[in-house]
């Protein structure tokens, strides 16, 4: 090999490193950014979102909620665990959710904390053998056959981090995102739009594009793709606020894909993270979740190195993570997987 190409393929891993590092940092830097104006009045277009706490926890600024809290327990399990899908890897994503509700949950959605509750119970009927994963799964399903509402954004949040154990494959991918989200929220929907961000996110980490979204079409089941068409061309025909409220999962993505799309940004714009994930908090309504979600995805595109300094410095949360131990934890799921 000669010293060039040796040199432009030590440049492409290095920035597919750096893309990587952005997914669980774009996402916990956008969530801290919209947790001070949760479910708070819309900010003006003129006025600047930062990191200054309060919001629902009350939180500290720079320090990021549920969204990224769950997300780390999925990229801890992804670390650990080179089959994610197995009942392992799934059994350790369970289980971290519930010591997330005992210990670290500052904040956690109606949905979840009523699937994670009524999993804490059973387990403690059923005695210590009893698999969380299993007992979490089928009290998501039996919530949704029952006809409750579970199709909140809160797996959607948190599924990003999936992309990274999943860089070579689609399908598996697709897979993931489909149990993971399961595991707390039963309604396909919430499943289906996992598939779509997952994917979009891994594409974007590989390529450094966007194209991943219009392509995860293909992962869906037949009978869902025109369904997920037509909500994205709503998203790329409205502005982010169109969309709130966003609670309800395809409205969440809807906002953070139109925050996106709606703020076009160039490949050396020293804004082109800040730009499109303050549309998104902007968006209102549930703007840590929206943000998170659009974070993941910008930060998978434009790469650590695209998110202000100012922001990485401040960036924290449960268990105790900063931002070079986001990147950190980013980089072993790369080496775990073989990314």
């Amino acid at each position: 090999m000669t010293p060039r190409a040796t040199d432009r393929s030590r440049d492409d891993r290095e920035e597919r490193e750096d893309r990587a590092a952005g997914v669980l940092l774009g996402a916990a830097c956008g969530d801290a950014l919209g947790v001070p104006y949760e479910f708070a009045a819309r900010l003006p277009e003129d006025r600047v979102p930062e990191m200054v706490g309060g919001g629902l926890g009350p939180y500290a600024p720079g320090e990021y909620s549920d969204d990224t809290q769950m997300a780390v327990c999925i990229a801890e399990t992804l670390r650990d665990h080179g089959e994610p899908c197995s009942d392992l890897a799934l059994e350790q994503t369970a289980r971290a959710f519930l010591r997330w509700r005992r210990e670290g949950a500052s904040d956690i959605g109606a949905q979840t904390a009523q699937v994670l509750g009524g999993t804490e119970r059973a387990l403690a009927a059923e005695g210590a053998g009893a698999g969380a994963a299993e007992t979490m799964a089928g009290l998501s399903a039996r919530m949704f056959g029952s006809g409750q509402r579970c199709a909140g954004n809160g797996s959607l949040m948190r599924t990003a981090p999936l992309a990274l154990a999943h860089l070579d494959d689609p399908r598996g991918l697709a897979e993931s995102a489909r149990l993971y989200s399961l595991l707390t929220h039963g309604d396909p929907l919430a499943a289906q739009a996992c598939v779509l961000w997952c994917e979009a996110v891994r594409q974007a980490v590989v390529h450094g594009t966007y194209e991943g979204l219009h392509a995860g079409l293909d992962l869906l089941e037949s009978g869902a793709r025109d369904t997920w068409a037509g909500h994205l061309a709503e998203a790329e025909n409205a502005p982010p606020g169109s969309f709130a409220p966003n609670g309800f999962v395809v409205r969440a993505l809807q906002a953070a894909w139109s925050a996106i799309v709606h703020t076009p940004v160039e490949a050396g714009s020293p804004d082109r993270y800040t730009a499109p994930v303050q549309a998104a908090v902007r968006a209102g309504d549930d703007t840590d979740t929206v943000a998170a979600i659009a974070g993941a995805l910008v930060g998978a595109r434009w790469g650590r190195s695209s998110v202000p300094q100012g922001y990485l410095d401040a960036v924290h949360g449960w268990p105790g993570y900063r931002a070079d131990g986001l990147a950190g934890l980013a980089g072993e799921i790369l080496r775990r997987h073989g990314g």
